[in-house]
C-alpha cells in the first residue's frame, strides 16, 4: 500500500501551494491570450455578421454540456431570434494588469420576437473567494421585460430576481456563524422554493440561466480572502510559521452535513449556470466556426436523408404498381 501524507514530511499546504502557483500560470496564459486574439475576434465579427442564421446555427449544433439545458420552445426562440453573441474578459477590459481574467460577460443579441422586449440580454459572472474557501463563479440575476404570457421561466426568473434583491447587501455569514440555527425564509424565499419544486430542474428553461447567483461574495470578501491566501502562502515558502484558524477542524469535520444543508436550501433556479457560462466562454465561444460547419453539416445529411427517403418511397409506389396487375391475372 503507498503511503499516506501523514507519512510523509510534506504537507497539504505545501501541495496546495503548488496547485496555486499552477493556477496562477493559467490565469496569466488567459490574460495573454485575450489581448492576443482581440482582433481575431473582431475580424471573425464582421464575417459573420454578414451569415444571418450564424449564431443560430452554433447553438443548433451546441455541445452536450449546453444542448441538454436548451428546450424545444428555447431552440424555436434561438434559431429564429438570435442575432449574434459575444463573450468578453470584462475586468481586462477595466483594467488590463489587476483586473482577473476569469471574469466574463456573454452578451447576446436577439432581433425582434415574440416573447421578449429586449434587444440585448448580458451576464456577468464575476470570479471571486469566499473566507469559507470558496472559489468560483458569482453573478447577478438579469432581468427579462417578457411580453405578457410569454415567459418560457413561467415566472422564476423574476422571483429569483426578487430574491436577490431582497438579500443583497446582508452580511454572510462565515465559519462557526455558519453552525448557528439559520434565519427562517422570506416570504419571496418561499414563494420561489415552491415555485423550484413544481418546476422540477428537467423542464426549466435555457433562459432561467440568467437568474444563476452562485454564492453571495462581495468584491471585498473577495479581496480580503485573497489577501489573507497570498499572505499565507508567502510566509510558508519563507519558512514562517503560519497559525492554524480557530474553526479550520470543525469546518472540515462538518463539511458533508454542512453541503447537504446547503443543498436543501439551495434557491438557485439554475444550479448549473456557471458550468454553462464556461462551456460558452471556454468552448462554444472560441468553436464557433466549428460548430456552425458542423450544424451545415448536418443540414446537408438530412437534405440527403429526406431524398432517399424519397426516393425509397418512388421506388416503392412503382413497385406497388407493377405488381397490381399480376395480382389482377393471378385473380382471373
Amino acid at each position: 500500500m503507498a503511503d499516506t501524507i501523514e507519512e510523509s514530511n510534506i504537507s497539504y499546504e505545501e501541495l496546495m501551494d503548488l496547485e496555486n502557483d499552477f493556477e496562477d500560470v493559467e490565469v496569466e496564459i488567459i490574460r495573454k491570450q485575450y489581448e492576443m486574439s482581440k482582433a481575431l475576434y473582431a475580424k471573425r465579427a464582421e464575417l459573420v455578421s454578414q451569415i444571418k442564421a450564424f449564431w443560430p446555427l452554433v447553438f443548433e449544433a451546441a455541445p452536450m454540456d449546453i444542448d441538454e439545458y436548451i428546450q424545444p420552445s428555447d431552440s424555436a426562440l434561438l434559431l429564429s431570434s438570435l442575432k449574434s453573441l459575444s463573450v468578453t474578459r470584462f475586468e481586462l477590459d477595466e483594467d488590463p494588469v489587476k483586473g482577473d481574467p476569469r471574469s466574463i460577460a456573454i452578451r447576446f443579441e436577439f432581433d425582434d420576437n415574440d416573447h421578449f422586449e429586449d434587444k440585448v440580454l448580458e451576464k456577468k459572472f464575476w470570479w471571486r473567494a469566499g473566507k469559507d474557501g470558496f472559489r468560483g463563479y458569482v453573478s447577478e440575476p438579469v432581468e427579462i421585460r417578457w411580453k405578457p404570457g410569454k415567459d418560457l421561466t413561467d415566472g422564476l426568473l423574476s422571483l429569483a430576481k426578487a430574491v436577490y434583491d431582497e438579500q443583497k447587501g446582508k452580511p454572510r455569514p462565515a465559519g462557526k456563524d455558519k453552525k448557528q440555527e439559520k434565519e427562517p425564509l422570506t416570504d419571496k424565499q418561499k414563494a420561489l422554493k415552491e415555485k423550484i419544486d413544481q418546476t422540477g430542474m428537467g423542464g426549466v428553461s435555457f433562459f432561467a440561466w440568467f437568474g444563476y447567483i452562485g454564492e453571495y461574495i462581495t468584491a471585498e470578501e473577495s479581496r480580503e480572502a485573497l489577501a489573507e491566501e497570498a499572505e499565507e502562502r508567502r510566509k510558508r515558502k519563507a519558512g514562517e510559521a503560519v497559525p492554524k484558524k480557530d474553526d479550520e477542524d470543525e469546518d472540515m469535520e462538518d463539511a458533508e452535513d454542512s453541503d447537504d444543508e446547503d443543498d436543501d436550501d439551495d434557491l438557485d433556479i439554475f444550479p448549473a449556470g456557471d458550468a454553462v457560462a464556461m462551456a460558452i466562454a471556454d468552448d462554444l465561444w472560441p468553436g464557433a466556426i466549428k460548430y456552425f460547419v458542423q450544424a451545415q453539416e448536418q443540414d446537408i445529411l438530412s437534405e440527403i436523408d429526406e431524398e432517399l427517403d424519397d426516393e425509397d418511397d418512388d421506388e416503392e409506389e412503382e413497385e406497388d404498381q407493377e405488381e397490381a396487375p399480376k395480382r389482377k391475372k393471378q385473380k382471373a
